[in-house]
Formats: C-alpha cells, structure tokens, sequence
C-alpha cells in the first residue's frame, strides 16, 4: 500500500509543477501588458500632436483661427483673425478697421483731437495724417468752394495754413474793437504798394498813408465789434486773401470785406483791405470810413 501510494505521488508531481510554470508565464504577461498600454497611448497621443517647428494642427471644431470650422468673413478677415492679430501686433480693433470706416470716424474729429491722435502711436499717425481726413475737416470748418482743389503739400498742410490765415484776419477785427493803433501798425506790411480802402470810398496806398487813415479812423469813429460771417479763404504759398461779410449793425446790413495777406518769414501780413461803400438814401457816407 505504501509502495502504491509514493508511484502515485511521483507520478503527478511533474504536471502540478507545469501548470504552476504555465500559471506564473500567464501571469507576467498579463502585468507586462497592463504596464505597457499607458505607455503606448502617451506616445499615441504625442504623435497626434504638432511638431514644435510648425506641424498641422489639430482640429478643436471651434470657430477660432486654429484651423478649425471656418468664421464668417468680415471685410478684413475673420473675428478670429482680427483678434488674433490684434492681440499678437497689440494693435486697438480702431487699428484694424478699413481704410474708409476710419476715415469716416476721424471726419467727426475737430482740429485739435485729430492733432492728438496723430501723437498716440504710429498706426494712429498714418491714420490722422491720411488727406481725406483733412480735406473732410477742411470743408467742415471753412469752405466746400476748393473741393477741386489739390494742395501740394496736402491737405493738411493746406488746413494749418488756412487756419493761420482765418486767426490773423480774426485778429484785425479784434484791433478795430480794441482801436489799436500799434496792432494795426504791426499786422501791415511795410511796403509802398499795401492798399486801403475803407467804407467812405476812399483809397490809401502806402504804409504811411494807410495808418494815417486808420489814425483818423480810430480818433474819430466809435469802437466797432464787427460780426464777421461767411469767411472764405484761398491760401496759396505766399498770398491769401480773404472774404467775408461784416456786420456792424444786423439791422442795416453787411460789409462786403476782401482782405489781402502776404507771408513773409513765416508771418502773414496784411497787403489790401477793400470794403464795399457805406450808403445812405443811395449816397455813399464820406464820413464812415470803418470797413
């Protein structure tokens, strides 16, 4: 009986011995696996990225710029692209608008603020210094008779200037109020060929004869604050001329003034000044010679 029993041991040890081997191979296989598939979707995951130097990109199915679902189109490319590139140059969106609508905003601008914006940064200066905003300041602020006009230097050149012009000749209203002798005598050119001719009809030629006129004039007429409406000015690079309509009193009706200006050393000075005739009952007044 005992033989029987140690056979029987020995003969089944070999195959509980193959099946334990067999058991732990299965089992290292199975940890082996489980350890690797992490591994396998980083590096899955690592390929479906872009390269540093300037791969595709994945698709988000958003509606950015990123290569994903298109935008709709703006005249100047997607919202997007707008902010992107807004956001990349530091640039404003007023930056980014077309040429027409930012002539169009800047047209609502007056002299001094479109002065200033000129001075924010560069894109701001391009845009403030373009020719349509200033020609559309200048017929804001003077005159739409010089549409046809081409200024050689640009219409903001072109404004400057008239602006210059229109303040000098805001000023020789203001010495006829104030009865300014000197002021009279410095805004004249001093030359032989200046011109006056004041309301009476009367014509004085020559610096010397026309302050003697404004003399007689201003010792004795009464101050006058004349309302200056209707100014047109035609500025060229050495002359201008002026005219206007000058009322001394609303009720009796206006002057019809021509004033002269020649520049000289980057001052404009008074050359000719031309007022239509003073009439009473028909007659001309010899005894008003304001104007």
């Amino acid at each position: 009986m005992d033989r029987s029993f140690v056979s029987s041991s020995n003969l089944s040890l070999p195959p509980l011995i193959a099946a334990a081997a067999a058991t732990v191979i299965c089992c290292l296989c199975v940890l082996w696996a489980v350890r690797s598939e992490p591994g396998r979707n980083i590096r899955k995951e690592r390929s479906k990225r872009p390269e540093s130097g300037g791969g595709a990109k994945k698709a988000c199915g958003c509606t950015c710029s990123c290569g994903g679902a298109p935008a709709t189109p703006y005249a100047n490319g997607s919202a997007g692209e707008k902010f992107e590139r807004a956001t990349m140059t530091g640039a404003s969106m007023m930056e980014q608008l077309v040429p027409e609508i930012t002539t169009h905003a800047l047209s609502y601008l007056d002299y001094p603020s479109l002065c200033r914006l000129s001075m924010t940064n560069s894109s701001m200066r391009r845009a403030a210094n373009d020719d349509s905003a200033w020609k559309a300041l200048y017929h804001k602020d003077f005159t739409v008779e010089q549409d046809s006009v081409t200024p050689v230097n640009g219409w903001k050149a072109y404004y400057a200037a008239t602006k210059s012009v229109v303040n000098i000749n805001a000023e020789f209203y203001r010495i006829i109020k104030e009865r300014s002798f000197e002021e009279m005598g410095r805004l004249w050119l001093r030359a032989d060929y200046v011109k006056c001719v004041h309301a009476s009809g009367e014509l004085f030629t020559g610096y010397n004869a026309v302050m003697d006129s404004w003399a007689l004039a201003f010792n004795w007429a009464q101050a006058v604050a004349f309302q200056v409406q209707d100014v047109c000015a035609r500025v060229l690079p050495d002359v201008a001329w002026v005219t206007m309509k000058a009322y001394a009193d609303m009720d009796t009706g206006p002057f019809n003034m021509t004033n002269v200006y020649e520049l000289h050393k980057g001052q404009w000075y008074m050359v000719h000044h031309h007022s239509s005739v003073t009439l009473i009952g028909g007659v001309v007044d010899p005894h008003n010679i304001f104007g």
